[in-house]
């Protein structure tokens, strides 16, 4: 009989605790231990309230997005359909046939970075690895960034500019195929 109750009341304890956490019971601005409670007698009081008031209002003017979230923001989505990130096609599959030697540790097409382990290239003696940046939807450049370093550290700046040249031909390459189809 006893144990029950102990069981009962720890459950009942773990449920507030997590209704608690969640801000289920309003904590806070608004709840039970924010706005709601009795009007502040004293000046000090009241000023700290219009100073926290104001604060408020400016961030929330700057920022007008919600400051808070709870858990059921999870199942709405609330992304910017605006925010989008473009990298170039041909850049990107350019880089991984051109670096197809080294193995890919990871991949992010939303953000256009490829990262590889260490590989050596056919040929050669020497193991490279590289992490590759396309940052920008034009077939250009300036919108690729390759970093390749050895085991002993960082490569030659020609090295690396061959490898970019490389990867910038085979896009071109890739682009004028596809403008034959």
């Amino acid at each position: 009989m006893q144990v029950r109750i102990i069981m009962r009341g720890a459950i009942l304890a773990g449920l507030l605790a997590s209704l608690g956490g969640c801000n289920g019971f309003g904590f806070g601005e608004g709840g039970i231990f924010g706005r709601d409670r009795a009007p502040a007698t004293d000046a000090a009081t009241l000023e700290s309230r219009a100073r926290a008031d104001q604060q408020r209002a400016n961030l929330e003017r700057v920022s007008p997005q919600r400051q808070r979230s709870t858990i059921w923001d999870l199942f709405t989505n609330s992304a910017d359909p605006n925010n989008t990130v473009e990298v170039n096609k041909y850049l990107w599959q350019a880089s991984l046939e051109v670096l197809d030697f080294l193995p890919i540790q990871s991949v992010d097409p939303f953000s256009g970075v490829i990262v590889t382990g260490y590989g050596t290239p056919p040929g050669g003696g020497r193991a490279y690895r590289a992490t590759i940046y396309v940052q920008d939807p034009a077939l250009d450049a300036r919108s690729l960034k390759v970093a390749l370093a050895t085991r002993g550290g960082a490569v030659d700046a020609a090295t690396q500019r061959a490898v970019e040249d490389a990867i910038l031909t085979r896009a071109r390459q890739l682009r004028i195929r596809d403008s034959k189809l």
